[in-house]
């Protein structure tokens, strides 16, 4: 009996985490009341307080639904680095799986859209905000220390100090997916975040990523005919602003 006590519990919070991601996105998060989110999820109000302590512990529990596994892959990205030739490849590829699921997950693009664009940092939600300030600078921290054992196993000085490298870093990341969050059909999230990733990286002097499998041969075969095409003189099309911003 004790065991599907709790099991009921945790679905009736389940519930109640659910509810609060609909009405979140659909009403925003400052008018959503949690009497709301107990009606939605067919629950009472004591219900909700028997598991959350307010709003922002409601909130900080569904974001931690989605963004928990995004945090202990980024950790182990780091981890990981210390023991790799190119230290990038794991961060490189962390961030792209980070894309992906925003892109492909609809749980966690309508969670990240609450957090960017649904939510107020009211004194109510100063828990939502620190919690925010924690997670950003731990992933800065893990992003400084592997640009910074990338820039020793390759003899590289970076044009601008670390912490800039990895602020600009982490900035392009989230207003990419901030961008896009505003209109999914506008570009294509994985490719253009990987694409941006690689040409910051190179800009601040690193290496080229290795051409594993078909996306990696044709990026590196584009390069090097371009390269070949600059040297023969040949003047390489650029790009319009407006489709740069696609």
């Amino acid at each position: 009996m004790a065991r599907r006590t709790k099991a009921e519990a945790q679905e009736t919070r389940n519930r109640l985490l659910d509810a609060a991601e609909r009405l979140f996105q659909t009403k925003g998060v400052s008018g959503t009341t949690l009497n709301d989110i107990a009606t939605a999820a067919g629950a009472t109000r004591g219900a909700v307080y028997h598991h959350f302590k307010d709003k922002a512990d409601l909130f900080n529990a569904m974001m931690e639904r989605v963004t928990l596994p995004l945090e202990t892959s980024l950790a182990e990205a780091g981890r990981a680095a210390a023991a790799e030739d190119d230290p990038l490849r794991s961060l490189r590829d962390t961030m792209g799986s980070a894309l992906r699921q925003t892109a492909r997950d609809e749980r966690t693009r309508r969670v990240f859209e609450v957090a960017t664009h649904k939510v107020e940092y009211t004194d109510e939600m100063q828990a939502v905000r620190d919690r925010h300030l924690r997670v950003r600078n731990e992933c800065m921290a893990v992003t400084r220390d592997t640009l910074q054992l990338a820039a020793q196993r390759q003899g590289l000085s970076l044009p601008i100090p670390l912490s800039a490298a990895a602020l600009g870093l982490h900035v392009m990341i989230d207003g990419l997916i901030q961008n896009w969050l505003l209109d999914p059909k506008a570009f294509d999230l994985v490719t253009r975040g990987r694409q941006t990733m690689d040409i910051y990286l190179t800009g601040l002097g690193f290496r080229e990523p290795a051409a594993d499998g078909p996306q990696g041969r044709e990026r590196s075969g584009g390069a090097t005919a371009g390269r070949k095409r600059q040297a023969m003189g040949e003047a390489m099309p650029t790009t319009p602003p407006t489709a740069q911003n696609t």
